[in-house]
């Protein structure tokens, strides 16, 4: 990807050299798999997104994909495809548009996880007050924390929020 305001398309480099600390906080990650076991080191975090498989660079003998990404200890764990199937999110920060609070438990909706996404049916709950739970009703491909949720009834918008957590079950 390009970006034009900075002249040899090296982003990595281009933000490391003007965030302070970063080159420091993010150089030398390491790339872990889903046991825990070292397979590889990366350039820092804030580089890669949930389901990337495109120049991670590593020798496993298998396409591998990011899977989660931890920035509180800069690592990285990759795996297999279907390790990116999750059926459960968690969304904070949220906007009620239709209702005030979700009118019942496990309310029949269609959420979409990210920018263009269709949407598939789920069961959405709101778990706090700025908190809501969609339980899909088949596995999803890569649910990205900091990407939105939106939940529809029909054409209309019942809530959104950012996804802050994923899981296969509660």
């Amino acid at each position: 990807y390009e970006i034009c305001f900075v002249p040899d398309n090296d982003y990595r480099r281009f933000l490391k050299d003007r965030v302070e600390g970063l080159k420091e906080k993010v150089d030398g990650g390491l790339f872990v798999d889903k046991n825990g076991n070292v397979v590889g080191k990366h350039k820092g975090y804030p580089f890669y997104t949930i389901g990337q498989r495109r120049g991670l660079h590593l020798p496993m003998g298998k396409p591998v994909y990011v899977t989660d990404i931890n920035p509180g200890t800069n690592v990285i764990t990759v795996g297999e495809e279907q390790d990116l199937e999750n059926t459960y999110c968690t969304a904070r920060q949220i906007n009620m548009v239709k209702y005030e609070k979700v009118p019942q438990e496990e309310m029949p909706v269609i959420g979409a996880i990210r920018y263009n996404d269709d949407g598939a049916p789920g069961f959405l709950t709101q778990t706090g007050d700025d908190q809501l739970t969609i339980r899909f009703a088949d596995a999803r491909h890569a649910i990205t924390p900091g990407q939105a949720l939106v939940c529809y009834e029909n054409d209309d918008v019942i809530a959104g929020g950012w996804i802050h957590k994923i899981s296969m079950d509660q």
